[in-house]
């Protein structure tokens, strides 16, 4: 399950209640970071405008490609590891509006972890050390190191164990395959 903490409301659905949660100045200049950054092609400005104007842990070597969507009202919540790449468009969010709670969870991603363009990933969860997330996947759950996964809802499509495994197999089937020294 995903790590988060949940809060009731009463009265209208929690995001018409919005600004009973966050300040809406803390918002706007989110939106304005966030904004800005997805059209930064340059990397080290992109993560220097999310570590200083929003609070997030960004690892030194990150990439965090162009229109990637950092949640707007906690971003403060996300933590990348070092030398990641968080593919175009992906989304990450660290909440969740519902009609009658909020949830709110920290997302940590970590080293030397792709994730694939199109992805949107739910607050709570962690995506371990040098995970592969392909392409459209919806990261609803905790991602193992060095695990290969996809879809929606995401699944494992194979574990660190198993790519090496298949890795191995790999390096000694050419081995046994070599073409011959002519002599």
């Amino acid at each position: 399950m995903r790590r988060t903490t949940r809060y009731e409301v009463e009265e209208a659905n929690s995001l018409w209640q919005i600004y009973k949660t966050v300040p809406f100045w803390k918002v706007v200049r989110n939106f304005v970071v966030i904004q800005t950054a997805r059209y930064t092609p340059f990397l080290p400005v992109k993560n220097w405008l999310y570590k200083t104007f929003l609070g997030m842990e960004v690892g030194n070597k990150t990439a965090v490609a162009l229109m990637v969507m950092m949640d707007t009202m906690f971003p403060e919540k996300i933590k990348i590891g070092e030398n990641s790449v968080i593919g175009y468009n992906t989304t990450i969010l660290a909440h969740e509006y519902l009609i009658k709670e909020y949830r709110l969870g920290d997302v940590n991603i970590g080293n030397n972890v792709l994730i694939g363009a199109n992805s949107t990933i739910l607050p709570g969860v962690e995506i371990g050390d040098g995970a592969i997330v392909s392409a459209a996947t919806l990261v609803h759950k905790d991602v193992p190191a060095g695990a290969f996964v996809g879809g929606n809802p995401m699944r494992i499509i194979r574990t660190k164990e198993e790519l090496e495994g298949s890795i191995q197999a790999d390096t000694e089937q050419v081995g046994n395959h070599a073409p011959q020294e002519k002599r």
